[in-house]
């Protein structure tokens, strides 16, 4: 699956990718900041997953080319590491409304609000 198309859309804060089989989604900057496919969110293995908190009002500063199979993603909070590849945008698309049911399940089990307080930004 190759996409054919990607736009960053700042103002609706979604990135929109359309795919050679005809799909096309539109992926809030949050719910891809919220499943970056970086060691520090997911970890480096089952069960080591780091809960995103804050991130609802998460930017991306750019999207990058990484070869022919993905992009990095840089969001305005300073994370930039993970790729999200075709597969994985594609699997994002199609699972958006399980995902993020999943992650506010998670959330309300913690007994945090939605949205999340978003911590105090670093100094750059």
């Amino acid at each position: 699956m190759t996409p054919t198309e990607i736009k960053l859309r700042n103002k609706s804060r979604v990135l929109e990718v359309a795919f050679d089989d005809g799909s096309r989604f539109e992926l809030p900057f949050e719910y891809l900041r919220v499943y970056s496919p970086s060691a520090e969110v997911r970890g480096h293995g089952p069960g080591q997953e780091t809960l995103q908190l804050g991130k609802h009002e998460v930017g991306i500063r750019a999207v990058e080319p990484v070869g022919n199979y993905a992009v990095k993603l840089v969001f305005d909070d300073g994370h930039d590491t993970g790729l999200y590849t075709w597969d994985y945008l594609h699997e994002l698309g199609s699972t958006h409304a399980e995902k993020w049911q999943h992650y506010l399940d998670r959330l309300a089990k913690l007994g945090l609000p939605y949205p999340t307080v978003v911590p105090p930004r670093r100094p750059a």
